[in-house]
Formats: C-alpha cells, sequence, structure tokens
C-alpha cells in the first residue's frame, strides 16, 4: 500500500495519490532497476552528509563534512552558524559522494533526507534541498525519523542483529531505550529525564576546561586515568525502570572541582576516568535488564556516544555474561550521517511510505512507545 502524505487543500485526487503512485512504482519496481540506489542525506545538527546506498545494507559512497572547526571555540553548536555551514557544504558533500560513488543524481532512483528530530534551520537546508531534487528528476522521496536512521545503522554491517532486539540510542541529543521489533517498529521503554548522556560528556569537558567535543575528549584522557580513585554517583533512578538522568552526576563533578581547585590539573585522567565509568555504569545496567525484561539476546548500541571506547568495552563484557550479543557500528557510523538516513529511507519506501512537498521538518519527536 502507498501511504503518500500531503497537507495540501487546493490538490485534486490525481496530485494527491496517483501521481506519486505512479512515480513510486515506475522508479522502484521496473524490471531495470535491479539495483536500486537511494541518495540520503543529512543535516540534523553540525555534519553536512550525504550517501549513496543500495539494497538498505550497502554503502557505494558516503561523505561526511564535520563543522567541529566551526563550533569548538564556541564550546558547543551554535544553531544560526551550523545552518550556515549546511547552505554552503550541501551541494559539494552531494557532488563529492556522487563522484565517489561513480553515478549522477539521474541514477537514484528515491532520496532519503532527515526530517528531525533536530535542530530546524540545520534540518531546512537538507530537506529543501532533497525536495527540490525529487521534483526536478521526478523521483520519489522520502524524509526520515533520524533515531530510526540511528537505530537501523546496525544493519549497515556484516552482523546485523535479528528481530527482535533491544537498542540502547546515546547521542549528544538523546539517550534512550528501544524495544525494536521490525525496521519500522519499535516501543520506547525510556529515556533521560534531563540531560542526554552527550550533552553530560561535553558540559563535564568544559567545566574541566577540555574542549569541544568532549566525548572524544574525555575517552582519550580516561585512558590514562583510574576510575577507581574518584567515586563519583550512579543515577539509576528507579532500578526496576529504564529512564535516565545526568544532572546529578553534572553537579557530583562540578562540586568535586570547586572544593579540589588546587588539584584539579593534575587530578584530571581521574577525574574524567571517574566520571565516565559511573555513567557507563548506568547505561550498561539498563540496556541489560531492559533486554532481559523482554527477553532478547541482542542489544545494539547506537548513536554518537557509541563510539566511546569503554562503553563498548563494558556493555560487550556485561552483556556476555547474561548470554546476550551486542552489535556496535563502527564507529564512523555512530555519528551522524547520511548511510544510516538511505538505509532507512529504503525501509519507508519498501513499506509505500513517500513525502509529500508540503512536509515540513519537526524538532522534537521521539519515537512512539
Amino acid at each position: 500500500m502507498l501511504h503518500w502524505k500531503t497537507s495540501g487543500q487546493d490538490a485534486t485526487p490525481f496530485t494527491k495519490v496517483w501521481l506519486p503512485a505512479i512515480l513510486f512504482f515506475y522508479h522502484w519496481c521496473r524490471p531495470d532497476n535491479c539495483i536500486m540506489f537511494i541518495l540520503g542525506i543529512e543535516t540534523s545538527c553540525d555534519e553536512t552528509a550525504a550517501a549513496v546506498v543500495t539494497g538498505g545494507t550497502s554503502i557505494v559512497a558516503s561523505v561526511v563534512a564535520s563543522q567541529i572547526d566551526v563550533h569548538h571555540r564556541y564550546g558547543g553548536v551554535v544553531p544560526e552558524l551550523a545552518s550556515r555551514k549546511h547552505i554552503e557544504a550541501i551541494v559539494p558533500v552531494v557532488d563529492q559522494t556522487l563522484n565517489k560513488a561513480d553515478l549522477s543524481l539521474r541514477d537514484m532512483n528515491a532520496i532519503a533526507v532527515t526530517q528531525g528530530p533536530g535542530l530546524v534551520g540545520a534540518l531546512l537546508v537538507g530537506f529543501a534541498f532533497a525536495k527540490a531534487c525529487a521534483y526536478a528528476l521526478e523521483i520519489p522521496w522520502v524524509g526520515v525519523n533520524h533515531l530510526e536512521g540511528h537505530i537501523n545503522s546496525v544493519f549497515l554491517e556484516a552482523d546485523p542483529p535479528s528481530f527482535p532486539f533491544v537498542a540502547l540510542l546515546v547521542s549528544g541529543g538523546h539517550t534512550s531505550i528501544y524495544h525494536v521489533t521490525s525496521h519500522l517498529t519499535s516501543e520506547l521503554m525510556g529515556q533521560t529525564r534531563d540531560d542526554a548522556v552527550g550533552e553530560a560528556f561535553d558540559k563535564v569537558a568544559k567545566m574541566l576546561g577540555l574542549g569541544y567535543p568532549g566525548g572524544s575528549i574525555i575517552d582519550r584522557l580516561s585512558g590514562t586515568g583510574d576510575p577507581t580513585r574518584i567515586k563519583f554517583p550512579r543515577t539509576y533512578l528507579d532500578k526496576s525502570d529504564f529512564d535516565f538522568s545526568f544532572s546529578g552526576i553534572k553537579t557530583a563533578v562540578n562540586r568535586y572541582i570547586m572544593s579540589h581547585e588546587d588539584q584539579i590539573k593534575n587530578q584530571l585522567p581521574n577525574i574524567v576516568a571517574g566520571f565516565q565509568e559511573a555513567v557507563v555504569d548506568v547505561l550498561c545496567y539498563k540496556a541489560i535488564h531492559a533486554a532481559m525484561r523482554k527477553g532478547c539476546d541482542r542489544i545494539a548500541l547506537v548513536g554518537g556516544v557509541a563510539a566511546n571506547s569503554r562503553l563498548r568495552e563494558k556493555l560487550k563484557s556485561d552483556a556476555w555474561q547474561k548470554g546476550i550479543r551486542v552489535h556496535i557500528p563502527s564507529p564512523h557510523l555512530c555519528g551522524d550521517n547520511a548511510a544510516m538516513i538511505a538505509a532507512m529511507g529504503y525501509h519507508y519506501l519498501r513499506a509505500g511510505f513517500v513525502s509529500d512537498l508540503q512536509d515540513d521538518v519537526f524538532s522534537r519527536n521521539p519515537l512512539p512507545r
């Protein structure tokens, strides 16, 4: 069944239903298109990314243009600057991706683009670009939920999990646990009540004057520290549910800094190691117990913070003791990228979902419970 979303009051039944249906089946189902190329576009925050994916699992080409150098001096992402940089980068990034794939826009069968959640100004750049390209090329296009893209990033690896599985999604903007039953269906089991875990890493790094992005800096520095020297509280909230809170540990780190000002420089590795261990302990406990609650023997660790080496190591180790296998994308697929958007778009399109020219982006829209 084709699901064509439209909000135009003046659209005729032909433009609302039959035209998109004809375009969809012509470009998606015709026999000469055995290999179906999907162009993915991602601009939800501070990476401008494009990718070409086939079959929902095979990356033909992928390019990510980072804005870290732009935002580093401010200690975090400045939304207005991010939007402007996306405008500058979107065409060169798409051109570079198509050149790497040795393809042209005319070779694309469909376009998938991040619709949200994210920074509205940043999202609009990629969304408007995808809309215009699809309209000019007369091919289907679909807006993709960024969080579903992250969850499905594990399917771009050679050994993806089987359904159902539990997904721990950890990033700068989100910290959630999902019970995933198919590419298109998932249940939200728990989420952060305040800061996302990536945000906590960035803020602690800022307190300590370590720079931005804090996650990768803390990951590296904690490798030279002793996580047992300085104990920070583990905020489990209710151990029987799967919500998170990271505001308390930020306060604990800040209080430690204020009460040990003359020792901070020499204790930096131990402070960040202790902070990281406290956060990782909670994430691993909640993810493993969520899997046990649902009777799943698979966990997917996804999102930008999934690149953290200690989290990857400890979750695998702790889960193995419970007979649970952990699937984690390669580090380059953990952060924001367009390959995961194109891959998720493939499943949207196969299910018959396409977007309308009058669709818009959204800043907040978590996956349903």
